[in-house]
């Protein structure tokens, strides 16, 4: 497991590189305010909006998750804690005010990237109108 990359997968890097062509910035791997130990993916600051891009096998996708046979207790065990720490950390960050936005690995990066960038562009505050300098 220590060999398992957690951070720049391919669909990640993928939909980041869609996400800066469309003009938005962002920052990457950034620790989950008042949980240690926890990142998100990609993050708006100022818009709090955390995408998580998680893998099909890790964080149990409904679709594509598969059971390893050998260890199977110490697997499931694992994999469960995953799921709920997953769900811990999206109550915690919408607790907070954050927009979370979870996506599969599998998901299309231009169908994902388009959804971040609507995500963003609703939770960004309008800006105020120039103070007068009187």
């Amino acid at each position: 497991m220590s060999r398992q990359g957690s951070r720049d997968t391919a669909p990640e890097v993928a939909v980041r590189k869609l996400l800066h062509a469309a003009g938005l910035r962002y920052r990457v791997n950034v620790p989950v305010p008042g949980m240690p130990r926890r990142t998100i993916d990609i993050v708006f600051g100022p818009a709090k909006v955390a995408v998580f891009m998680d893998g099909c096998f890790w964080h149990g996708c409904p679709q594509h998750a598969t059971q390893p046979k050998a260890n199977a207790g110490w697997w499931r065990t694992k994999l469960d804690k995953n799921m709920a720490r997953d769900m811990e950390t999206t109550e915690h960050l919408e607790a907070q005010g954050w927009t979370v936005l979870r996506f599969w690995e599998h998901e299309s990066p231009a169908a994902v990237a388009r959804t971040v960038a609507e995500a963003r562009e609703s939770a960004t505050p309008p800006s105020q109108p120039p103070k007068s300098g009187r």
